[in-house]
């Protein structure tokens, strides 16, 4: 009796029933953590290095801190009263000077500026003074203050030199302001000084300014 033999099928390979080890799909799934990482990263990076670079060039272009300006733009002699009593040797002397002063910001943000003073000077002396209050300036705007200077008389009585100047009919004093301001461009604060003064000049006979010499200077 003759047996009939079934062919002999060998076993297919089934890619959509294999199963693959462990330790093959851990592998697979960390490094597709380690390249979201790394992209996520990247994208971090890339967006900060943007942001620097936007900033940068602003900052060096349309922000670029320039500096605040402090100008004397004109001096006005009020009152001048003048007597000297020869015994005993005494002087009054009341003098008034009208400033008319700006404070120019040439940034495109505001600038702050604190309390300051406005001086008169003799020969270096301090002999009058007026406040000038803080404020804010706007982006490429300008304020102007209109401030009265009177001389202390008790401050130049005592002074030997004013003598001789009233003699010779020439009185010379000096006007000078100051202010300290803070200018914020982006995240960087830059403080800044700026000074302004005027020599003047003052005719004793006719009352009357003769001539001024104005000078301005600014430094951060």
């Amino acid at each position: 009796m003759d047996i009939i033999k079934k062919d002999e099928q060998p076993l297919r390979y089934s890619p959509a029933t294999a199963t693959l080890p462990d330790s093959v799909t851990g592998d697979a799934s960390g490094k597709l953590k380690r390249r979201r990482r790394i992209i996520c990263w990247s994208t971090v990076i890339g967006i900060n290095l943007l942001i620097f670079l936007v900033v940068l060039i602003l900052s060096l272009t349309v922000f670029r801190a320039r500096k605040p300006e402090i100008t004397i733009n004109s001096i006005k002699l009020d009152d001048l009263d003048l007597s000297v009593n020869p015994i005993p040797l005494n002087i009054s002397l009341n003098l008034t000077l009208s400033l008319e002063i700006s404070i120019r910001n040439p940034n495109k943000v505001s600038a702050k500026y604190r309390n300051t003073s406005a001086a008169l000077l003799y020969r270096g002396k301090d002999i009058g003074n007026v406040p000038v209050p803080a404020g804010r300036i706007g982006s490429d705007d300008t304020t102007r203050l209109n401030l009265t200077l009177t001389v202390f008389a008790d401050r130049v009585a005592t002074d030997g030199e004013i003598y001789r100047d009233i003699l010779k009919g020439n009185l010379g004093v000096t006007a000078y302001t100051r202010i300290k301001a803070k200018v914020r461009v982006l995240f960087i604060h830059i403080h800044v000084k700026a000074t302004s003064s005027c020599d003047v000049n003052i005719d004793i006979m006719s009352s009357s300014i003769k001539n001024q010499t104005c000078h301005a200077k600014v430094k951060i």
